[in-house]
């Protein structure tokens, strides 16, 4: 910094500057910092910024905060993916620093006797000003000019058009003693950094065979796979992630559920990458060529379905590298290499990279697989454990790509400690999964998610209410309302989630003592009867493309930094709001944590964060029953599991007349002659024989 006056405290900053903040094409970027000076003189800030071209884009102003703190805010837009900089500059204002001491002299009584130099040195500010305006309202600072000086005007005329120039010298400040502070840095990414829905499914498992006594198991391919590809459109995702395609290691390969020993037919993980076949590199033969992933990348394309692939930086004990590069792994006592363990975990199938022995050459092959599946299409990666790889590799790895192809996302699957999931968002990764999935409460989620706003200038998060590994309990014993709660959850509290093939067909049965699916698909092959569970009304699909459309349909539901919580009366229900301020498309959500019972709660909404007056009225109208409702600062809501565990409702102003005055005495919530469809796709249960037909059977 180079200047008269201090600024300090500039956001977004990340790690004091060492990492750039993050923002995405579109996205409004809030910056802020400190500055002050000395005495009563008037203080000006700006904000200076320029895109990866370099060129400077247009003058933003910055606006003061909360009187007395000396904090200065503005927003900015970058309309390009890249390396943009900003910085923030502090200036004297003559302009605003001669209109505050005249209105207080006027104020005061004083006359032009007074205000003699007041006046002269208002002309000459202006005559000072006039070349830094638009050329159309240069005429107009003359005008103002040769009234102050026009002794034969009473007083008020002759200050009157100049004190009018106040929003004009506002956008077109006479700037003096300049400040210009730090540069900082600001990457940008394409949207889907930021807003995305992701579907995982097994493409093996897609069209596969299970053995039987009479015919060995066949695996799906990308042809089979192909074909389930409208469905997954159909729901309204845009993001297709493929567990790793790689040929898969036949040492200790496992079996079923994890199992030390695998039979003739056991898949096994594809996790463990590599065996005769090839590497990292090189595609299952079981699914394909080369040429049929293309195919299948391109039919995803026609979907509007990005292929999301998986970096899985270990390998089998069959991979090439073993036997070509022995130094990238580590070596025990006994002369074996080391199998990956998470105790009591253990991973025989797998040997983990050790990336001291050789640092050049393990970066160089990586950064050579990575580029090439970038060459095959792929822009985005889900990173498997990247919190056991080293924190500068994914430093170093994530800008080589983004120099090559800036587009490139990385995702990064690491639950571990906050501390270093922060720091991969620092680093680099685009997204982050989360502690989504066990914040059971509202209290815990809402506690959760104002942390990850304020971390939003580094670390997006994705919500995933179910992966391979992961089963939570309240799944497991939640029944079908669970599923649709922790769908409305993540979907709709982050602009970026995803879900596991399976979700859908309220998958809950969990193997004895853990936290993951019965019959892994990690480790065998699942068919699933996706059109006969449609069918029966035994598919979420219908409701996850209803909140996938919404999220579509609203700008508000496509950033983070717009979350915003209010106040409810029952703790087993969340309420939130989310406000878009380019479009002022405003969403607002109340869903229930209770599986299983009726919940009531009375609402107190912040009203500004809704862009409403305290006293307003609005309406607001149910995305997933077709409802309007009449609502202002204090609601009732009533949400039941079964026929509806959550509102979702899109603001509307004014109310009409005669529009039901809340959710709770609406009649088509309540009748039981008029009964609403099930979110599930079906007809909602009313009678306890119906609702425990739905209940689980193992």
């Amino acid at each position: 910094m180079s200047g008269r006056f201090p600024i300090e405290d500039v956001s977004p900053v990340v790690s004091c500057g060492r990492y750039p903040a993050k923002a995405v094409v579109g996205e409004l970027v809030p910056v802020a910092a400190r500055a002050y000076r000395e005495g009563h003189d008037a203080l000006g800030c700006n904000v200076v910024w320029s895109g990866p071209d370099g060129a400077a884009r247009p003058f933003t102003r910055m606006h003061p905060g909360e009187p007395g703190q000396d904090r200065w805010h503005a927003v900015i837009r970058p309309d390009a993916v890249g390396d943009w900089t900003f910085h923030v500059e502090a200036f004297h204002d003559p302009y605003l620093t001669w209109q505050n001491a005249v209105t207080k002299k006027l104020a005061a009584g004083q006359g032009p006797a007074d205000l003699a130099n007041d006046l002269a040195e208002g002309a000459q500010l202006l005559d000072a000003a006039a070349p830094g305006v638009p050329a159309t309202q240069r005429q107009r600072v003359a005008r103002a000019a040769a009234a102050l000086r026009d002794t034969d005007r009473e007083l008020s005329q002759r200050v009157e058009p100049a004190l009018e120039l106040a929003d004009l010298l506002w956008a077109h400040p006479v700037r003096e003693l300049v400040t210009v502070g730090d540069e900082h840095r600001l990457w940008v990414d394409r949207e889907r950094a930021l807003f995305s829905a992701w579907y995982e499914f097994f493409p093996r498992s897609e069209g596969a065979v299970p053995a039987t006594v009479d015919a060995p198991a066949r695996s799906g391919t990308f042809a089979t796979a192909t074909e389930r590809l409208p469905g997954v459109a159909a729901m309204g995702f845009d993001v297709l992630y493929l567990p790793p395609i790689h040929p898969i290691g036949r040492v200790n390969r496992k079996g079923p559920n994890n199992s030390l020993t695998a039979g003739p037919d056991d898949v096994g993980s594809p996790w463990a990458i590599g065996a005769a076949e090839g590497g990292h590199d090189a595609i299952h033969p079981d699914l394909g060529t080369a040429e049929d992933f293309r195919d299948f990348v391109a039919a995803a394309a026609e979907q509007g379905l990005e292929v999301a692939m998986d970096l899985a930086l270990q390998c089998a004990p069959d991979h090439p590298w073993v036997t070509e590069h022995p130094e990238w792994f580590t070596t025990r006592a006994d002369g074996t290499i080391a199998y990956a363990e998470n105790p009591p975990k253990k991973y025989q199938d797998i040997y983990p990279l050790n990336f001291d022995n050789d640092p050049e050459g393990i970066r160089a092959e990586i950064l050579r697989v990575v580029l090439h599946w970038v060459g095959e299409g792929i822009r985005i990666f889900r990173v498997d454990n990247p919190h056991t790889k080293p924190f500068d590799f994914w430093h170093w790895l994530i800008r080589e790509v983004k120099q090559v192809e800036p587009d490139v996302l990385f995702l990064a699957e690491a639950f571990t400690r906050p501390a270093i999931m922060h720091g991969l968002g620092r680093i680099g990764f685009t997204q982050s999964y989360t502690y989504f999935t066990w914040r059971t409460t509202a209290a815990e989620m809402r506690e959760y998610c104002e942390e990850l706003v304020a971390a939003a200038d580094y670390m997006r998060p994705n919500f995933w209410p179910n992966t391979p590994d992961i089963l939570h309990e309240s799944l497991q014993h939640g029944g079908p309302p669970m599923f649709k709660i922790r769908a409305v959850l993540a979907a709709l509290l982050s602009p970026s989630w995803g879900m596991y093939a399976g979700f859908e067909l309220f998958e809950h049965v969990a193997r004895p003592g853990a936290e993951e699916y019965l019959d892994n698909e990690k480790y065998e092959l699942r068919p699933r009867d996706w059109a006969g569970a449609q069918e029966q009304g035994r598919s979420l699909a219908p409701f996850v493309a209803t909140l996938n459309r919404v999220r579509r349909e609203h700008p508000a539901l496509r950033r983070l930094r717009n979350l915003r919580f209010h106040d409810i009366d029952n703790p087993a229900l969340l309420c939130w709001s989310k406000r878009d301020a380019d479009t002022g498309d405003t969403v607002i959500v109340v869903c229930s944590f209770d599986s299983t019972g009726v919940q009531w709660g009375n609402t107190t909404l912040d009203m500004p964060a809704l862009g409403l007056d305290w006293h307003e009225r609005f309406t607001v109208h149910d995305e997933l029953t077709g409802a309007s409702y009449d609502w202002g600062q204090r609601n009732a809501v009533r949400l039941d599991p079964y026929l509806q565990p959550a509102h979702v409702l899109t603001v509307r102003r004014p109310a009409p007349p005669g529009t039901p005055a809340d959710v709770s005495t609406a009649p088509a919530q309540l009748s039981t002659e008029s009964v609403p469809e099930d979110l599930s796709g079906g007809t909602a249960p009313t009678t306890p024989a119906q609702k425990d037909e739905l209940r689980w059977t193992s």
